[in-house]
């Protein structure tokens, strides 16, 4: 057992590294850009001009932190055409369009130059003051002349994300109209032709042969993925060591957030978990013995109508008759504590007396379904196993009932159960999201929930990671308790 132990354990490595790809490939794939959203958490105070410089350090230090600004993997397969350094590219949408213009010209270099251009010539656009304008040429109107400034800075907004010839054609035509009908713009006249010239040598020069050639890339330990697995020693210590990234809602470190919930929702379900096989055992047993028989069958009825009732139906039915007030006050009605008499220092058993009164109601919600469901699949275990034919050589031996269904068709009787608990056991760490926000109960349900409502991928790709790692533990224990409770089973 010890052997077939270790051998199982030694797999989970390549399991959980496969474990670890997906959640990656999920993450660096996730709608929208972590930036952006972390960087409005973060949030800026002063004047515009200000908050804009403090946007761009913000933004800077977050992709360098999250490790934007490095390849995604290990190697990287393209083609000869492609830049090997185009992740350096802050912006999604200029990403894209370089991608695009490099596959329609097979010029890097030229596609580059091009796009280093547009970039100086968006910059000189924009320290372009509409209020110096007015006051050394007062026939002009501030409006009219913001609204010329603003129109040519759309347009290069738009070259920086358009690959389309027609329609980049067109942008150029509207900024030459705008650079000839206004003065004050003419001094943009000459970088616009640099800009125009970079384009034309771009498929003048082209070498489209160069997207049919492959080229593989390898970046070493400086990868995305590296990063999110190991860390890099500094401020972040990798998924090995459980950092999870950053929230999207907070931006504080996932870690920080789940052990807590984790640790709630482990051992609320670990406890209803221990509380539906010890009621469900004896349950199926006895309706096993008592097979067809009128207490069969109304506890089949009773058990198939626990089962069948949704647990957001049980819970706010128990809410509403023991923890109303105009009912049955006998019970808080949310969270696992009163945060105005709860002590951290109090001791293990003050901390559960107090909690108790709030776990009752949950604990009802999260064990009758389970105990319902484990209670038919005993059932049925253990009429399979006292039609046995070693059952009946029991008998034939003058046993007593009790001693053969004890101790002979018992633990044969389990391993149905025993592999349920290898799909139940995963679901201990995820929590139930509905009873956990019925219930206030600050747990992973709760995280998970909210974390869906925000978009925070990194915690939704935080419980899709430990929920496959506590699967393979699942099913190692159910594989363990296979051999303990039916010596017939060995593993070399």
């Amino acid at each position: 057992m010890l052997k077939y132990t270790i051998k199982r354990v030694l797999t989970f490595i390549p399991m959980l590294i496969a474990i670890s790809l997906i959640a990656f490939i999920i993450s660096i794939n996730a709608p929208g850009d972590p930036v952006e959203r972390l960087s409005k958490a973060a949030g800026n105070e002063g004047s515009a001009e200000q908050q804009s410089g403090a946007s761009k350090k913000i933004k800077q230090e977050l992709r360098k932190k999250l490790g934007l600004d490095l390849p995604i993997f290990y190697v990287s397969i393209s083609d000869l055409a492609s830049s090997d350094t185009l992740y350096k590219i802050q912006d999604k949408y200029h990403k894209a369009n370089l991608e695009k213009l490099t596959h329609q010209s097979g010029n890097w270099q030229a596609v580059a130059d091009y796009y280093n251009q547009l970039l100086k010539l968006q910059k000189k656009s924009e320290y372009v003051n509409a209020k110096q304008i007015v006051e050394l040429n007062p026939n002009l109107s501030l409006n009219t002349v913001n609204e010329a400034i603003n129109q040519f800075g759309f347009e290069i907004g738009s070259l920086l994300e358009t690959a389309e010839k027609e329609i980049v054609a067109l942008k150029f035509d509207k900024m030459n109209t705008l650079v000839a009908n206004n003065n004050f713009l003419a001094h943009l006249g000459t970088p616009l032709s640099i800009v125009k010239s970079a384009r034309e040598k771009m498929f003048s020069n082209a070498t489209r042969w160069k997207n049919y050639i492959p080229n593989l890339q390898w970046y070493g330990g400086k990868n995305q993925y590296h990063l999110w697995l190991f860390g890099n020693g500094k401020n972040r210590h990798g998924l090995i060591r459980g950092d999870f990234g950053i929230s999207y809602i907070d931006g504080q470190p996932i870690q920080d957030k789940i052990w807590k919930a984790v640790w709630i929702s482990f051992g609320l379900s670990i406890i209803s978990i221990f509380l539906a096989y010890l009621i469900s055992i004896p349950i199926g047993i006895y309706s096993a013995y008592k097979k067809d028989s009128k207490v069969d069958r109304g506890m089949s009825l009773v058990l198939f109508i626990l089962y069948s009732m949704p647990s957001f139906f049980v819970g706010t039915l128990l809410l509403l008759q023991f923890a109303n007030p105009d009912n049955l006050s006998w019970f808080p009605v949310s969270g696992i504590q009163d945060p105005t008499l709860f002590d951290p220092n109090w001791s293990l058993w003050m901390k559960l007396k107090h909690r108790m009164p709030y776990l009752i109601l949950p604990i009802i919600t999260y064990t009758y379904s389970s105990f319902a469901f484990l209670s038919r699949i005993m059932r049925i275990g253990m009429i399979d196993v006292v039609s046995q034919d070693y059952i009946r050589t029991a008998r034939a031996k003058g046993l007593g009932e009790g001693k053969v269904i004890l101790k002979h068709a018992l633990r044969n009787s389990l391993l149905p159960i025993i592999t349920v608990f290898a799909a139940i056991f995963p679901m201990a760490i995820g929590g139930s999201i509905i009873i956990e926000v019925i219930f206030s109960i600050p747990g992973m349900g709760v995280e998970a929930y909210n974390g869906i409502l925000n978009y925070d991928y990194p915690m939704i790709i935080t419980v899709f990671t430990l929920a496959g790692f506590l699967t393979m533990v699942g099913y190692l224990v159910a594989d363990i308790l296979y051999a303990v409770v039916d010596p017939r089973i060995s593993y070399k």
